[in-house]
């Protein structure tokens, strides 16, 4: 009997703020795997900010997507049949063939998923890409040291919740920016010193106040006036983990960079941008700290949910409006 599948699927390329024409919902039949190849019915499926770049037809450090076919990224299924002896049906594994309810692909494609107390989903968040973000950049490029001061926007979400939590446990004092105070109130429970409001108020007067002596590491998911402000507030030798610039993913022209830049020189700044495959060297150190944390319960996160594959694109909308408290998740099936 044929299997079939629903998937998104990019429509047209968004010019500005994607909208909901630009993504259409499909039904594909799926051919029975073939020697070494698995059959995977989706749990959960991952919509990140990163996947705004691969809308657009230009080169970057991977292909765009292909307009009229499914679009691509994190995903966590169960195994329903397979030709390859390392996969069991009943296995659950994560892949990069989100956006769709099922799928065929080689089993070299597929990590099947560690037995563990974490739920399922967490292999999206904490413990899977977004994490391993955090955790990786947090240590190769920030170099933390007991009693620094580590300033984090976009602090709610899936990585930076993750850096606020990290620092905490190597001993430094963390400011965090978020857009609402039901995000800045569940950030205190998790441990950070200092909440700014970006919404609220003159933002460099915030993190001024919440950090009188400045800052030793920036983390920057946002860009825009939080990079200003940050440079603004740097100690020396400062180091500046650039994430993201979720401020201008949208822009429809170049927008204007920080007026500050100079304080690079005098202050001697490390900025240095990162794709998370730059330290996969880092990945078993990663599991290793980050699923004692999480088993210890030093690491917690929060989740928004929508259900079923139509409203991924939704759930992809929202993430630029700030309708997500941590990682923005789909539910399949």
């Amino acid at each position: 009997m044929a299997t079939t599948s629903r998937e998104i699927r990019l429509k047209s390329r968004p010019d500005g703020m994607p909208q909901a024409e630009n993504f259409e919902l499909a039904t594909a039949t799926l051919r029975d795997p073939g020697p070494g190849e698995v059959l995977v019915r989706n749990l959960w499926m991952s919509v990140d900010p990163y996947m705004r770049g691969r809308m657009y037809d230009r080169p970057s450090y991977v292909p765009p997507f292909a307009l009229g076919e499914a679009l691509q990224g994190g995903a966590v299924g169960r195994v329903e049949a397979s030709n390859d002896p390392k996969f069991q049906p009943g296995d659950l594994v994560d892949s990069m063939n989100g956006w769709r309810e099922a799928f065929v692909a080689p089993g070299a494609a597929l990590n099947k998923l560690p037995q563990t107390s974490a739920p399922p989903q967490a292999f999206l968040g904490v413990l899977g890409m977004p994490g391993m973000t955090a955790y990786s950049s947090f240590h190769r490029i920030g170099e933390p040291k007991a009693g620094e001061t580590v300033f984090v926007s976009g602090a709610a979400g899936a990585v930076g919740s993750a850096v606020c939590q990290i620092a905490k446990i190597r001993g430094c004092t963390v400011v965090a920016s978020a857009g609402s105070d039901q995000k800045l109130e569940w950030l205190k429970s998790v441990g950070v010193d200092a909440v700014v409001n970006y919404k609220k108020g003159d933002l460099l007067k915030q993190v001024r106040e919440a950090a009188p002596k400045g800052i030793d590491i920036y983390f920057d998911n946002v860009g825009g006036e939080h990079l200003e402000v940050a440079l603004e507030v740097a100690r020396p030798f400062a180091r500046f983990i650039e994430c993201g610039m979720i401020s201008i993913y949208n822009a429809t022209e170049p927008t204007p960079g920080p007026r500050n830049m100079a304080y690079i020189v005098g202050k001697r700044i490390k900025m240095q941008g990162f794709i998370v495959s730059d330290f996969m060297d880092m990945r078993e150190q990663f599991f290793a700290d980050m699923g004692k944390w999480v088993g210890e319960g030093k690491i917690k996160w929060e989740e928004t949910v929508e259900n079923g594959i139509e409203n991924a694109p939704k759930a992809f909308l929202n993430l630029f409006t700030g309708a997500n408290t941590g990682k923005m998740l789909v539910k399949l099936g």
